[in-house]
């Protein structure tokens, strides 16, 4: 492995990658299926033509006119409604037929994609997406398919052919229809958000589109439903979730909104368009290159020419005001080097460049300032906890008490001490989940005074309070299928098969196919990977505007889950050849494979792979990963003491190797959170990493994340800090999702004839058949006269004494007492009854 990083590092190139919410239409359409399920793109068009012959007699789908095309999706729909399951399949094939694009009329791909579009909206006018929706619910609840797979030794693509087919068309009609274009019909444009309204509210059953797949997916990791094709399932949960909450940049907009309706400051940046304008680094420096850069430091040295080192993550290209002028004295530091932790190089070491001797300085006047660097890239930011805290202990250092919370009272405080309040509070930022956790606390001390809170139902709140009851079961279910596609897990006999979607029925016989297979697996698990993490990140993004105690029951149950470990474990590894793995067969991608001509494959074809200098989801995967753990360690000591105690240093700077922007951000982010506790000989031999942080990561004015503070560096109790948030998690879902809430302040209603008068709604059927019954249970029934006689007068008693004040109300005491049960009034009794079985 070390070989390999040595031989990548030296090679690693500019990765023009652009991050979004997915891939290009067509890379995403192409994820979709698996090259074992390339034969049956021909059987979906074989079953269409059968079926549309002997309605068109000889025209083609394309030649139809738009009334002839709904009379034939109408009849298609018709026909999803037989019993025959079979036929019900051949019928799901010729609407997937639809649905990719009809491509034996096609003779290109942009041609495909046109035809594809216009279907799809097609089918969703004519509620295809209802119908399948139906079939998708009968699937999942067919246990006989269940029972059948559970006693199967080996699962195969045979096994789940229904749920494919329903699946790859729900999938195609969602993707297609999320993904907005500029020649877009205003029709269409009105039916995608109808779609999208659709998808998020609760019309399924009482439930989102998305809490169905969620439940797909426990049921698979149970073992109770192992033919479910999971990655079909994963992906169309994906952008089931994406198309319904909305991507980054509607994310953004989102909370520009809310901090206006909160009446905060506007953001001081917008942060996508910062990452974007970043640079990359320069790659880490190999071995070879590190002994070459000792022989010219020694050959520098003897000719006393200076050495300039070169600042490899220098984003303004400018030279750091505050290195000594002469570089010699840092060259000449033998820890400055980097040993290595557990045997790497330092991945922001960087050659050294000999130049001639500079001409001598021009005579500057003394008052001539330093050149500073044009910018950095963030705004710094101050939290009101830290100004409270700076000023707490100026008092005490100055006065010797301390005024709380008061932030504006400086009375007897040095000027400087006023200057630096005042820079403090120009760049004071309060965060929307700070208004947030202020206005929880509220509720919970004036529960009656402030009354109930109005929750908006937003999509994000629709799936929150959908997944709320199995929410541990969803995240433990998703990191299960994380761990099985990671490439650095180890096949164990008790580990899920994931792989159900992607084998053939027989096992390949020659090497070529064998090689396929591979490829195909390998891909796959990509794509599962690819899914997992930004279905992830954006379920903790969304949900984190929505409440902040939404986002950290998610961030609680991950933790508790062993996601930090998992996700460390995922970059354990050399994460360069990942980047760049080719797991791909271009000939075979949707729509090339069904509209060119198939050439021979052979085995110098499938090592080539594809010509791309990265592969796109592996790299959109690895930063989504990146972005989970930043999410989950950001202010948590016990979770940042974790990074430490895991080890992650290391293997956070071998993922600086790639040289792409966004994704050394976060991991430059991660190895801030924890530096303080790396101890000085760290910091010390990493001064680039802690140049580039300095330049790359936004600064906290008070932070002293360079170096360690005794007051920072506190004991480590990791259940007392989760305990304590688990409280206030708890405490907000009781008081605002629990059905039996205020129960103890509700009004009790002590009246007896109050009581008996309510109406109670009875079954439609008890109307019909109310004096049969009444003859049968009353009537006809000998009646216990002694024993009902001594039951109300218990009742009586009870009721007497559970009036408030103790005082008997007068309409109870008059209606309890004038019950006579003496034998002469007996059918007065009977009457009475049958009266309140009427009320």
């Amino acid at each position: 492995m070390q070989a390999e990083d040595m031989e990548s590092s030296m090679e690693s190139p500019n990765l023009e990658f652009e991050y979004g919410d997915s891939d290009t239409i067509t890379a995403e359409l192409s994820e979709l299926y698996s090259y074992t399920e390339e034969p049956e793109f021909a059987l979906n068009r074989d079953y269409f033509e059968e079926d549309f012959r002997s309605h068109a007699r000889g025209r083609r789908w394309t030649t139809l006119t738009v009334d002839e095309q709904r009379a034939y999706v109408m009849r298609l729909l018709d026909a999803l409604e037989v019993t025959d399951q079979d036929k019900r399949l051949k019928v799901a094939r010729a609407i997937l037929y639809l649905a990719q694009g009809v491509f034996d009329e096609c003779d290109t791909e942009v041609d495909v994609l046109h035809w594809s579009r216009h279907n799809i909206f097609l089918l969703y006018d004519m509620g295809i997406f209802t119908a399948l929706l139906e079939l998708l619910s009968m699937e999942i609840d067919n246990s006989q398919a269940c029972s059948s797979a559970v006693r199967k030794p080996a699962i195969s693509l045979a096994d789940s052919t229904e749920l494919r087919v329903l699946l790859s068309i729900m999938y195609l009609m969602v993707e297609t229809i999320r993904v907005q274009t500029e020649d877009d019909r205003p029709e269409w444009r009105a039916a995608r958000e109808a779609f999208k309204n659709e998808l998020g509210s609760p019309l399924y059953n009482g439930e989102p589109f998305a809490l169905l797949l969620f439940t797909m997916v426990t049921k698979f990791c149970s073992m109770n439903a192992p033919h479910f094709p999971m990655k079909k399932v994963l992906l169309l949960l994906w952008k089931t979730v994406l198309f319904t909450l909305g991507g980054f940049e509607e994310l953004q907009q989102m909370k520009v909104r809310a901090r206006e309706r909160l009446s905060l400051p506007p953001l001081p940046e917008d942060s996508i368009k910062v990452v974007r304008a970043m640079r990359a680094a320069s790659p880490p420096a190999s071995a070879m290159e590190l002994i070459e850069q000792q022989q010219q430091q020694k050959r520098g040295r003897r000719s006393r020419r200076p050495l300039v080192k070169q600042d490899s993550l220098d984003t303004y290209n400018e030279r750091d005001p505050f290195k000594n002028d002469d570089p010699r004295d840092e060259e000449e530091d033998p820890e400055d080097t980097d040993s290595g932790i557990e045997g790497e190089v330092d991945p922001l070491d960087r050659d050294v460049i000999i130049q001639p001797p500079p001409p001598p300085p021009p005579l500057r006047p003394s008052t001539e300032r330093v050149n500073f660097p044009k910018g950095l890239p963030w705004a710094p930011k101050v939290r009101e906890k830290d100004i409270e805290h700076f000023l707490e202990t100026s008092r005490n250092k100055f006065i010797g008490f301390t005024l709380g919370n008061d932030t504006e009272t400086l009375v007897g405080l040095p000027r400087p001490i006023h200057e630096s309040v005042k820079t403090l509070k120009q760049h004071k930022y309060v965060s929307v989940s700070e208004i947030q956790i202020k206005k929880e606390e509220e509720l919970l001390q004036c529960p009656l005074s402030l009354g109930e809170e109005e929750v908006e139902e937003t999509p994000a709140e629709i799936l929150y309070v959908g997944m709320l009851p199995n929410l541990s079961q969803y995240v433990i279910a998703l990191l299960k299928l994380l761990l099985a596609a990671a490439p650095t897990s180890k096949a164990k006999t008790d580990s899920i098969n994931i792989l159900a979607d992607v084998l053939p029925e027989e096992m390949p016989m020659t090497v070529l196919q064998s090689m396929k297979l591979g490829i195909d697996v390998n891909r796959h698990k990509e794509i599962i990977v690819k899914a997992i993490s930004a279905l992830l990140l954006l379920l903790l993004k969304h949900l984190k505007l929505n409440h902040i105690y939404q986002f950290e029951i998610v961030s609680q149950h991950l933790v508790f889950a062993n996601c930090i470990p998992l996700i460390l474990k995922f970059f354990n590894q050399n994460i360069m050849s990942y980047i760049s793995a080719k797991n791909s067969i271009c000939v075979l991608d949707f729509p090339h494979c069904v509209v060119h001509e198939m050439p021979e494959l052979t085995a110098e074809s499938l090592e080539a792979g594809d010509n791309n200098q990265f592969c796109w989801r592996n790299l959109f995967s690895c930063i989504n990963l990146l972005r989970i753990l930043n999410k989950l360690t950001k202010w948590k000591h016990s979770r940042t003491m974790m990074l430490v105690v895991f080890k992650s240093a290391p293997i956070l700077k071998r993922a600086l190797k790639v040289k792409q922007a966004m994704m050394q951000l976060y991991v430059l982010k991660l190895l801030k959170i924890q530096t303080k506790y790396l101890g000085r000989q760290w910091r010390k031999s990493n001064m680039k990493t802690m140049s580039a942080i300095y330049q790359k990561v936004r600064h906290r004015l008070n932070d002293d994340w360079a170096y360690g503070n005794d007051i920072d560096a506190r004991p480590w109790d990791f259940q007392a800090e989760e305990c304590a948030l688990r409280e206030s998690i708890e405490k907000f879902n009781s008081r605002r999702y629990d059905m039996n809430k205020n129960g103890d302040f509700a009004p009790v209603d002590n009246c007896l004839q109050s009581v008996l008068g309510q109406r109670v709604e009875l079954p439609e059927d008890f109307h019909y058949s109310y004096e049969m019954w009444l003859e049968r249970e009353v009537f006809s029934q000998p009646i216990q006269w002694e024993d009902l006689k001594g039951i109300v007068q218990d009742f009586r008693n009870e009721v007497k004494r559970k009036i408030i004040g103790g005082a008997p109300h007068p309409k109870t005491t008059s209606s309890v007492n004038n019950i006579d049960f003496s034998g002469h009034n007996r059918p007065n009794a009977i009457v009475m009854k049958n009266q309140s079985l009427k009320n």
